[in-house]
C-alpha cells in the first residue's frame, strides 16, 4: 500500500489511565465523540465499549492502560493497550453467557455486539484493542 492510500487520521487524545481516570476518561471521550460527530444513541454505545476495554485493562492488564482516540475519513477509533497478559479474540464467547456462569468475557461480548468493528492484536506483551463506529453520513 502506497502512502497516499492510507486514510488520514486525527489524533484525538492520548493519554494513560488507572481506575481513579475512569470517569474523567468516560467524559471526555463522550465530548471528543460528539464533536467528531458521533450522535446518540451510538455515541453513548460508543463511551461503554471504551468504558468496557479500559475497565479490562485496568483490572487485567496490570492496572494502566493506554488510551489513543483518533478520527479518520468516516469513522471514529478507540484503541486501548496494556501491559498485562494480553488475550485472544477466541475467548470472547459467540454467546451472552448465561448468568450462571464465570463473569469473564462478558464486557468483551457486549463491545463487539455494540461496536461497528473491533480489533484485538495480541503483541508480545499485554493487549491492544481497537473499538471503531462508522460516523453518520452527512
Amino acid at each position: 500500500m502506497t502512502v497516499d492510500m492510507v486514510p488520514a487520521r486525527e489524533l484525538l487524545l492520548e493519554t494513560r489511565f488507572d481506575a481513579t481516570d475512569l470517569t474523567k476518561l468516560r467524559l471526555r471521550v463522550d465530548e471528543l465523540a460528539s464533536v467528531a460527530g458521533l450522535t446518540d444513541p451510538r455515541r453513548a454505545e460508543f463511551v461503554l465499549a471504551m468504558h468496557e476495554v479500559a475497565c479490562n485493562a485496568v483490572r487485567h492488564g496490570g492496572g494502566v492502560g493506554m488510551l489513543r482516540l483518533y478520527l479518520s475519513v468516516g469513522s471514529l477509533h478507540c484503541r486501548i493497550t496494556d501491559d498485562g497478559p494480553g488475550f485472544d479474540a477466541d475467548i470472547i464467547p459467540c454467546s451472552l453467557p448465561a448468568p450462571d456462569t464465570s463473569e469473564s468475557g462478558r464486557g468483551l461480548w457486549l463491545v463487539r455486539q455494540i461496536v461497528d468493528r473491533m480489533k484485538i492484536v495480541r503483541p508480545s506483551v499485554g493487549a491492544d484493542v481497537t473499538c471503531t463506529m462508522l460516523l453518520p453520513l452527512e
